[in-house]
């Protein structure tokens, strides 16, 4: 992992926490990913008409990759619904690297040296541990519908991650398959929200706009960033870099959505500074 990759996918993270503080700052996930959706379709709609097609290899995984994103956002939107951005954001992100790494040791065979794996590990640790503190203080209950959509969310991320990494790879092109990837997955939640909401959707939708349609340009450019990353590393240390995004969500929870930061979050952007480190000396 060069300085290049990893600069890329920490800007990727910062990109990423924003666009989902956004949605969750619409009150009506539809809504909000509607807007995001519909601007993710439009900046791939640009990317098409100037970047490279795909090889014919990587449309199999671009497909599939498609139906995981589809199935994500529909887990984040039911996760945000049922909890604090706070939350759910490090659950489903913190789960995801362990994930991708055996997925990715099974599947791309990139078996990571001690270094890497500790590095993954304790970055992970660190994150699901914080996320499932905030719970236990939340409440003397947790609510699991929220958590099960949020490990159901991590696993999903997880899926998508692997796939893409083999379909960005096989395409030639990471300009030109993210944005297929945004022109085939984009538009699916804009044509459910206008088959459900109909002529009321317009109206809806236009105090939210500017907002909106942002998150989806940062959503493009955070998941480019990663997948121009995926051609140039192993998956897993990319996967756990990127959620470095989580500490920069909490912080996003703390000032803007009036959520607790404190000290169990504090401990975990050390261990996550520490797993980075871990990495990179692999690197």
């Amino acid at each position: 992992m060069t300085p290049l990759v990893v600069a890329a996918v920490l800007l990727a993270a910062v990109t990423h926490a924003s666009w989902n503080a956004i949605a969750h700052g619409i009150r009506d996930q539809l809504l909000a990913f509607t807007l995001v959706g519909s601007g993710g379709t439009m900046c791939g709609a640009v990317l098409a008409a100037v970047a490279p097609l795909p090889a014919a290899g990587a449309w199999p995984w671009l497909l599939a990759s498609a139906v995981l994103h589809i199935v994500y956002q529909a887990l984040l939107m039911r996760s945000f619904r049922l909890g604090d951005f706070g939350q759910m954001y490090p659950i489903a992100r913190g789960t995801a690297p362990l994930v991708v790494t055996v997925l990715a040791a099974v599947f791309v065979d990139e078996i990571p040296d001690g270094w890497a794996l500790a590095g993954v590990a304790l970055a992970s640790a660190g994150l699901v541990g914080v996320a499932l503190w905030g719970v236990r203080t939340a409440g003397t209950r947790p609510h699991w519908p929220a958590l099960i959509a949020a490990l159901a969310t991590g696993l999903a991320i997880a899926s998508y991650t692997t796939v893409d990494g083999l379909g960005v790879r096989a395409s030639g092109t990471p300009l030109g398959y993210t944005a297929w990837l945004m022109l085939l997955e984009g538009a699916a939640i804009p044509v459910y929200a206008l088959a459900v909401r109909r002529g009321q959707l317009l109206t809806q939708l236009r105090p939210f706009a500017v907002r909106g349609l942002s998150g989806g340009v940062l959503s493009v450019l955070a998941y480019g960033l990663v997948l121009w990353a995926q051609t140039r590393a192993p998956l897993a240390p990319i996967a756990a870099l990127r959620e470095s995004s989580i500490i920069v969500g909490a912080a996003i929870g703390a000032l803007f959505f009036k959520e607790r930061f404190g000290a169990p979050r504090i401990a975990a952007a050390g261990l996550m500074v520490a797993g980075i480190g871990l990495m990179l000396h692999h690197g």
